[in-house]
């Protein structure tokens, strides 16, 4: 029996597509919209499995969505049904697109020479560069906010299939370990980053060269003194018999404190996470090392984020004008 290919992805979910199956240097669009039971899905064009899952060469997908948004049947190159045209409108919202080999070559080319031609530039990261460690990400195909809005409007039809982690497994992905090396090279200048993980700091980056705005699940800092200690039981005082009481944040309503206490015996104050959760005020020395950063910058390198999350997003065009902005997701 001969082995699979691995560059093979699969065959194109589209039923009337009689192309060779998509390879993986291939461009490619995967869609997620809800599931439905193949009982359901008699007269449908796209092969949807049992998640609501669908993979397209991306131009497949294109006449797809237009047929599904047509309000002419002269416009219409695909008939649909009503259900499968509202799957396709859901599936549209988290499209993922995946550009061939060749198109990434091109662009990465290009973005090298502006990378070689910058004087500072920063690089700006959000949750998408973290899903090849297995984290989920916020508004990607099954990420946390698009798999609550698919159960709000769609019940248990929106439920992701995807697993958890944990954050003791986590190791840094190519993407940290390449803006390390752009770093070293002196190509990128600062670190602006979303992502409370700690995999930037964990890949090499320097404390000094990075802002991690939400955050970082790995430190704890000292809510009485302000000092910050990485997250791990040498940094505990076991021997205390200290009884940490809770505290409710007044902005975000949830407990920081960790249980932990300062190991600075003059200081003897509770630890508390770092991580900036809805209603908190961002740490003002982060965000003014991000911001001093940001000003200088004369390219921004954005990666792995839908750039909708303020104030984080108003720091790729604080910079020189006119703003040279990298926007690399899917």
């Amino acid at each position: 029996m001969a082995s699979p290919n691995k560059d093979v992805m699969g065959r194109c979910c589209l039923f009337e597509c009689t192309r060779p199956p998509i390879l993986i240097s291939d461009g490619r669009t995967d869609v997620r919209a809800y599931s439905v039971q193949k009982s359901e899905q008699k007269e449908f064009k796209v092969n949807w499995d049992e998640h609501g899952t669908a993979m397209f060469h991306i131009d497949c997908w294109n006449a797809l969505r237009r047929s599904a948004s047509a309000e002419t049947a002269a416009s219409i190159s695909i008939v649909l049904t009503e259900m499968e045209k509202d799957m396709i409108k859901e599936a549209a919202r988290t499209a993922e697109t995946h550009y061939s080999s060749k198109s990434v070559e091109q662009e990465g080319e290009r973005i090298a020479n502006l990378l070689k031609s910058s004087n500072y530039c920063i690089a700006f990261t959000g949750a998408g560069i973290s899903t090849a460690a297995g984290i989920g990400d916020f508004r990607g195909i099954h990420g946390k906010w698009t798999t609550q809005d698919k159960v709000k409007h769609y019940g248990q039809r929106g439920v992701s299939n995807k697993s958890g982690y944990r954050l003791a497994d986590l190791r840094p992905t190519y993407t940290h370990e390449a803006l390390l090396k752009l770093m070293d090279l002196g190509y990128i200048k600062y670190l602006i980053s979303q992502n409370t993980d700690g995999l930037h700091i964990l890949s090499g980056i320097p404390e000094s060269k990075i802002s991690e705005l939400h955050g970082n699940a790995f430190m704890e800092k000292c809510e009485k003194c302000g000092k910050r200690y990485e997250k791990n039981l040498q940094n505990r005082n076991q021997s205390s018999s200290v009884n940490v009481p809770p505290k409710k944040c007044e902005r975000c309503g949830i407990n920081h404190r960790t249980g932990g206490i300062c190991p600075d015996e003059r200081c003897g104050g509770y630890l508390m996470n770092t991580i900036i959760n809805f209603g908190d005020y961002l740490e003002a020395d982060v965000l003014g090392n991000a911001t001093n950063n940001a000003k200088r910058a004369d390219l921004v390198l954005a990666l792995g984020s839908t750039l909708q999350v303020s104030p984080a997003n108003s720091l790729v065009e604080m910079g020189q004008k006119p703003t040279r902005l990298i926007i690399c997701n899917r």
